[in-house]
């Protein structure tokens, strides 16, 4: 599913138009965007976590030359899903298995 996609199925879910599933898909994803700019965890029970953690700067390579190069530390995004998303997705799993 797409971006796209998601805003579709926003729209048919709630009855609303596609411009207003789209104005409230986007702000949802520009204001989980303002919190991890912040280094602050965004939490949705049920679902997961976003948060913004730092990694340490570190020595890659250039795998053309194989020449050294220093890569410095940067906050990176993650997401750590709940327990409730894991159930659903391994309920569904084991489903289609079965199928």
């Amino acid at each position: 599913m797409n971006k796209t996609e998601l805003i579709a199925s926003v729209a048919e879910s709630t009855g609303v138009s596609k411009k207003v599933a789209a104005d409230v898909v986007n702000a949802t994803f520009d204001s989980i965007k303002a919190e991890l700019a912040k280094k602050e965890k965004v939490q949705l029970i049920g679902f997961g976590t976003f948060e913004a953690k730092k990694r340490p700067a570190r020595t890659g390579f250039n795998p053309r030359t194989g020449e050294k190069v220093k890569i410095a530390s940067m906050y990176a995004p993650t997401f750590k899903a709940g327990k409730a998303l894991k159930t659903e997705v391994n309920k569904r799993k084991r489903a289609a298995k079965k199928a």
